[in-house]
């Protein structure tokens, strides 16, 4: 048996919750916090942070940065000055008064929080929770803070208080653009299989009730030390014995499944060690195993995305760029953006007259004002808006190649799609044209993408852009996406250009390339 690894699961006590105002030890209660409190919090953190290699504390320092400047500069603002300030005293019973989180410091102080959840450490994930515990305090309706409260927990491995955060986000949304029901399902999925794969292995071996109750760091070491020895009769109870330990005990669910799979990951070498032959008395039965490693992948898949009652997609096929090229060789298409210059239009039968129509992201449906067929859908992975609405072809955007699979597996709807774009769609700027960040420094939107990729295969006798005016008359989407902000990583000013530089014709509404 080769040498077996040597990390070890941590000895833990139940895991401490976060206060709550009313001493229940639930880390989805929030913990009523004062403004200055946080503000506080966020300053000492910023000071914390230095120049280093990290680009996602680097982030983290900028947020940090603008929300603690955006704050000192409104905080000086009068309150007779200013429409909405950025602090009001409220009484509070007693003397004093407390700040009361207002408009202009919301979006800053939770884009703090996201960055703080992107870094993923311990410190960041608590201030991430405190800025909720925050918000929620005084906003309990705030889908925003909601749904990054429950990707903080989970994130932190405390998965039952996650679901409960996720479930106070989608009973406050009618639109779930971002999958929260399906990772929701999946976590619970997930968590029963977990239960039940421990029950197995707790059953299987009768002997590891034994060590339980030991030191979890020090039974799993001495499993270790014996599985490399080859001994795997007594070093299979010993790492049961402290699976079974740690899961009492409540430590964070990523523990445990790094745990289960190194077990996993043992027992399958020692049932091919030279002279065990798979034998029972020295792997337990094989089918057992068997069962037991099928049960470990399937809560890893349901809480990456939630089941999937279809693994198929409803047959999906991928289709390349050739392919895709020659579905749209000679046929009119036009492309709609999500702007108010179209939700205010009456442009919906002059839309639906066109061969194909290309819409994007979270686009929104008014037939009399947009039109109503929808026949490729261009949108970015980040995001699952509009994903169950049936087109004929779905391009997914992506720069990072691992990114983008992700999103796939885990976004796709079963169904909602003929043909989906495969990798060599993924990108079409700067995989297809090879225009690099020298040549064009920011990051493509998905509707440039789209109207660059169909620009450049140049088969569609008609090309028309409808209503876009690049923001200029505000966005039209989905009610769920509204509020997400327009995002500035994007150049709009050249895209612009580019556009202009190639049209034929320009009136209100349309643009003409072809």
């Amino acid at each position: 048996m080769t040498k077996a690894r040597t990390r070890r699961p941590r000895q833990r006590e139940a895991p401490e919750p976060i206060p709550s105002g009313d001493g229940t030890a639930s880390r989805a209660t929030v913990r009523p916090t004062e403004l200055e409190t946080c503000l506080r919090a966020c300053a000492a953190h910023s000071g914390k942070l230095v120049a280093g290699l990290d680009r996602r504390r680097t982030a983290l320092a900028e947020a940090l940065r603008h929300m603690l400047a955006t704050h000192a500069a409104l905080k000086q603002t009068a309150p007779d000055a200013s429409p909405v300030p950025l602090l009001r005293r409220a009484p509070r019973s007693g003397t004093g008064s407390a700040p009361v989180l207002a408009d202009p410091l919301m979006d800053p102080l939770l884009a703090v929080g996201n960055k703080a959840l992107d870094c993923g450490y311990e410190d960041e994930l608590k201030l991430a929770v405190l800025i909720t515990d925050t918000v929620l305090t005084q906003r309990k309706r705030s889908r925003a803070a909601w749904r990054l409260r429950a990707r903080v927990l989970e994130a932190m491995g405390a998965e039952s208080a996650a679901v409960e955060a996720y479930e106070r986000y989608l009973a406050l949304t009618d639109d779930d653009g971002f999958g929260v029901a399906a990772k929701t399902a999946g976590l619970r999925a997930g968590a029963e299989s977990q239960g039940e794969l421990l029950r197995k292995l707790e059953q299987g071996c009768p002997e590891a009730a034994a060590f339980a109750a030991a030191s979890v760091t020090d039974t799993w070491a001495e499993g270790l030390a014996l599985a490399g020895r080859g001994d795997w009769n007594r070093a299979r109870s010993r790492l049961i014995g402290a699976l079974i330990a740690q899961d009492r005990a409540g430590a964070p669910v990523p523990e445990i499944q790094e745990a289960l799979g190194q077990y996993l990951a043992l027992a399958l070498e020692a049932a091919g060690a030279p002279g065990s032959g798979g034998a029972p008395a020295a792997t337990g039965d094989p089918a057992a195993l068997t069962e037991l490693v099928a049960l470990y992948a399937a809560q890893r898949r349901t809480r990456m995305r939630g089941p999937v009652a279809d693994p198929a997609f409803g047959g999906v096929t991928w289709t390349t760029l050739g392919e895709f090229r020659n579905r749209i060789a000679g046929r009119s298409i036009c492309l709609i953006a999500n702007s108010q210059r179209v939700g205010n239009s009456s442009l919906g039968a002059e839309i639906d007259a066109y061969d194909l129509v290309v819409r994007f992201n979270s686009y929104r449906i008014d037939p009399a004002a947009t039109g109503s067929r929808t026949d490729i859908h261009a949108t970015i992975h980040k995001h699952g808006f509009n994903w169950d609405k049936k087109v004929d072809t779905r391009l997914v955007f992506g720069g990072i190649s691992g990114d983008w699979k992700y999103s796939l597996r885990n976004r796709l709807v079963p169904g909602a799609q003929r043909y989906l774009g495969d990798e060599s769609l993924r990108w079409p700027l700067r995989d297809i044209g090879r225009v690099g960040t020298d040549a064009w420094p920011a990051i493509p939107t998905s509707g440039f993408n789209m109207l660059w990729l169909l620009d450049f295969l140049d088969v569609s006798p008609r090309l028309d852009l409808i209503g876009f005016d690049f923001y200029e008359s505000g966005a039209y989407r989905l009610p769920a996406a509204m509020k997400m902000p327009i995002t500035a990583v994007h150049e709009y000013t050249s895209e612009k250009a580019w556009v202009m530089e190639r049209a034929r014709s320009v009136t209100e509404t349309r643009i003409s390339l072809r």
